[in-house]
């Protein structure tokens, strides 16, 4: 996807469309998450430091990221694809692998597949990707980013080293900040020159992954697309632009975690038997605490219990510690029809009628819905169209 997290508030937001929009962490220790391209023309990229962004593009409008709004479109990002092949290998919210070799006879070539889900993400979403058409992962990978935004790039099996050979040696998996200066230095500045250097003149400078560098810059690339398995815990967490000491502030923070927890369990028709509360303080130590249930649960307000039970344990410990993040998670996880048909006892308190009027409203209004009283805060900014 282009610029994901910038392009669905533009999405929500018409006033932000052809202004520098930049979405982080708003604080003194705020990154960015994703910059859109208007703001990327004055050198803001993800990862930057929010301040340094703030010298590069003042005008630009700064955005705390709406995570479950994300997800939202995400998830239907991805129900487009599962409509294609049910070969897709999630690698982010905004990006996936898809093997379609499987999908010619209904969906014709790679090219018509890119273009059909291209349409779609357009047409029912609004927004824009950028898609790789190649006969393996790294190939497919790079043709993504070549021409973005709204790209589409083929590269057919013997035109493969014609289109990577001149490539900047900067652009290959792996190779880093601290490595590349080395690879420069050697007089390494492309694929071809990589792919035709003579081994034992890279190793000082890649070691004992010579093979596997030169292999990429041949554009040889043998990993299969491994469909998405089953989870085995969902978390979320919170890095705190200040460091919190305020209880209730804190509590508040770990309904949100518990409430965007519980939603995905229950969109998956998934039950957790454990959970899990990281924290971490000012000093960067970093604990976790779990403690399992006697019958699985998806219910809010029962894993919110069970964390803040866990949480207030550590507090006791640590009264007046600043924390710098917090995290909720769960393990343990079973789908609940199998626990039902093994005749197994479901948690009691589980407040389903309460849990499903909840995610109705969420999911027709998004991040304008509901929220428990304790997790509720107001939005910066009203989400046009929703009342």
């Amino acid at each position: 996807m282009d610029a994901f997290y910038a392009a669905v508030e533009e999405l929500d937001d018409p006033s932000l469309r052809g202004v520098p929009v930049i979405v982080g962490g708003l604080g003194s220790r705020g990154v960015v998450s994703t910059a859109n391209y208007a703001a990327r023309v004055f050198g803001v990229r993800s990862a930057m430091p929010m301040g340094k962004a703030r010298q590069l593009c003042p005008q630009a409008r700064y955005i705390r990221p709406r995570m479950s709004r994300y997800r939202e479109i995400s998830a239907r990002v991805f129900d487009i694809f599962e409509s294609i092949t049910p070969a897709v290998e999630g690698l982010s919210l905004d990006e996936a692998f898809l093997d379609v070799s499987g999908s010619s006879r209904m969906f014709g070539s790679g090219r018509d597949i890119a273009l059909r889900i291209k349409a779609e993400i357009q047409g029912k979403l609004g927004l824009t990707a950028s898609v790789g058409v190649a006969h393996n992962k790294f190939l497919a990978k790079l043709a993504s980013e070549l021409r973005k935004p709204d790209g589409l790039v083929v590269v057919p099996v013997d035109g493969v080293r014609a289109l990577l050979d001149p490539m900047p040696v900067g652009r290959l998996w792996g190779i880093g900040a601290r490595t590349l200066p080395k690879l420069k230095a050697a007089g390494i500045l492309t694929f071809g020159q990589l792919r035709r250097a003579d081994v034992s003149a890279l190793q000082s400078v890649l070691g004992n992954r010579v093979a596997h560098f030169q292999a990429l810059a041949s554009g040889d690339d043998d990993r299969e697309v491994i469909a998405d398995s089953p989870d085995k815990s969902i978390s979320h967490e919170m890095t705190f632009d200040t460091d919190l000491t305020d209880q209730r502030e804190l509590l508040a923070e770990l309904q949100r975690l518990s409430e965007a927890v519980a939603q995905r369990l229950r969109k998956r028709q998934l039950l957790a038997l454990t959970v899990v509360v990281k924290i971490r303080d000012s000093n960067f130590k970093t604990v976790t605490r779990s403690r399992t249930m006697r019958a699985g649960s998806n219910s809010t307000l029962t894993l919110y219990r069970m964390a803040r039970a866990l949480f207030e344990s550590w507090r006791s410990e640590n009264r007046n510690t600043p924390v710098r993040l917090l995290g909720m998670g769960v393990t343990g996880l079973e789908h609940r029809l199998d626990r039902q048909n093994a005749g197994i006892e479901l948690d009691p308190r589980n407040d389903q009628k309460l849990d499903a009027v909840f995610d109705e409203i969420n999911r027709r209004f998004g991040e304008a819905g509901i929220a428990h009283g304790l997790a509720f805060r107001p939005r910066e900014g009203p989400v046009p169209g929703k009342q």
